[in-house]
């Protein structure tokens, strides 16, 4: 094992994914992460597995596999044992805090190579009982007897926003609308569509306002990332990114038990842009803002909106990529919803059947987000993590067929992962060196 150091420059050097499905039949965990893993050391040829010092593995719950310490058996797998390992879950923010458990492996020196991987089966149960397990990650003392379910959570804090901002209907359906098309080219995709607000508004209503198609679905999949360290990156990595910027946040796992105060404020925020606002309320991720605010300090940025190229980020409702943006400081709190109706998240080259006044600005979910990628909890983190990787090689044609959800010269990406009522929460920067 290398020495302890303190330079903390570490690099993705390779990834892969599985297709996001709603269903394997002819595989098990093990061998989803065994595919993703060989899609990442196809890029990295010259790094052989005993170079690699080991490894984190997450997967959101032991109720879909049915199996406890089910990362032991993917490291088995792998081929990796004895090598450290260990298992991370959180939630929705699982496949995230993973891709960060490895950089801190590679940063503090214990491990100059490390695979991260994540896997989730959401299809060995049906529906209903899925959505039971995850609404396990309420609070089961509290919440959960009260019919917790997190659909009902997310209606119940867009409906604050609405009342709070002015937030429309309408608006939500726009991030629909743009993640669901934008996955039309993406070949991992679970559910690409080219939909109309008409359409997305008349689907199921599920949890008033949120439809059938403002939610994320349950997936099967898998994905693999590769981290090291600088001299490992430039001995075996072809084009590696660096990842600059690392930050977490938190919040009680009961949204009656948040305090009310003042919004941590980003380097390009006001205390007199908040002046009035009742903060977080239960229109706004306290977590999330405190995870950008880390993550920008470290990577030095300023001004995201300007200084960022492109985002993925936890969209498990249309209504959570709209508090997110404010979250970021893409725009100020209580104006997400007229973001995304200006055209600011779409891609320019991407027809939408929509007039947008300001497309491009700054592409978020130009993969199509979990709304149309699909949501296998403890891989969803890790993938965007590969896609991002993709974008800052320029690499995205060689894995889609088609350069169309290439952000060109793309310099600099976030990527962003979300547990809970945002109980958890992960911004990681990652930039092309």
């Amino acid at each position: 094992m290398p020495s302890i150091k303190t330079d903390p420059r570490v690099y993705m050097i390779a990834g892969g994914i599985t297709p996001f499905k709603k269903r394997y039949d002819d595989k098990d965990f093990r061998l989803m992460v065994k595919e993703a893993y060989d899609m990442a050391l196809a890029e990295v040829p010259r790094l052989t597995p005993d170079r690699i010092d080991g490894a984190v593995g997450s997967y959101f719950s032991d109720h879909f596999t049915r199996q406890l310490k089910a990362a032991s058996m993917v490291q088995d797998y792998l081929g990796l044992c004895p090598k450290p390992s260990k298992r991370i879950e959180g939630g929705g923010a699982t496949g995230g805090l993973c891709f960060q458990s490895a950089w801190e492996a590679v940063a503090s020196g214990r491990m100059s190579v490390c695979v991260a991987f994540g896997f989730e089966t959401m299809s060995r149960v049906n529906t209903w009982k899925g959505n039971e397990f995850i609404a396990l990650a309420s609070d089961t003392n509290f919440d959960f007897p009260v019919g917790g379910f997190y659909t009902g959570y997310y209606a119940m804090m867009v409906r604050r926003h609405m009342h709070e901002f002015g937030t429309t209907a309408e608006q939500m359906a726009l991030v629909s609308v743009k993640n669901h098309a934008n996955a039309l080219y993406n070949p991992f995709a679970q559910k690409p569509r080219r939909l109309t607000v008409q359409e997305v508004r008349s689907s199921l209503m599920v949890a008033d306002p949120l439809t059938m198609l403002d939610i994320c679905t349950m997936s099967d999949g898998a994905a693999v990332c590769i981290l090291a360290d600088e001299k490992s990156a430039e001995r075996f990595g072809r084009d590696p990114i660096a990842i600059t910027g690392v930050g977490s946040g938190s919040d009680t796992m009961r949204m009656a038990d948040r305090p009310h105060g003042k919004v941590p404020l980003l380097p390009h925020e006001r205390a007199a842009d908040y002046r009035h606002l009742k903060y977080p309320g239960v229109h706004s991720f306290r977590g999330g803002r405190m995870a950008a605010k880390l993550a920008y300090e470290m990577a030095g940025i300023t001004r995201p909106l300007e200084e960022l190229d492109f985002i993925e980020l936890h969209d498990a409702y249309t209504s959570s990529e709209i508090q997110t943006y404010e979250d970021l400081g893409l725009c100020k709190y209580g104006e997400g919803g007229k973001f995304v109706e200006d055209g600011h998240p779409f891609l320019s080259n991407v027809d939408y059947g929509l007039k947008l006044a300001n497309p491009g600005t700054l592409p978020v979910n130009p993969s199509g987000g979990l709304l149309a990628c699909g949501h296998p909890v403890g891989a969803t983190g890790l993938m965007q993590a590969v896609f991002a990787y993709w974008q800052l090689q320029g690499s995205i044609k060689k894995h889609m067929k088609k350069e169309t959800l290439q952000v060109w010269n793309a310099k600099r990406g976030l990527i962003h992962s979300h547990a809970g009522t945002g109980t958890y929460i992960t911004v990681t920067v990652m930039e092309k060196p």
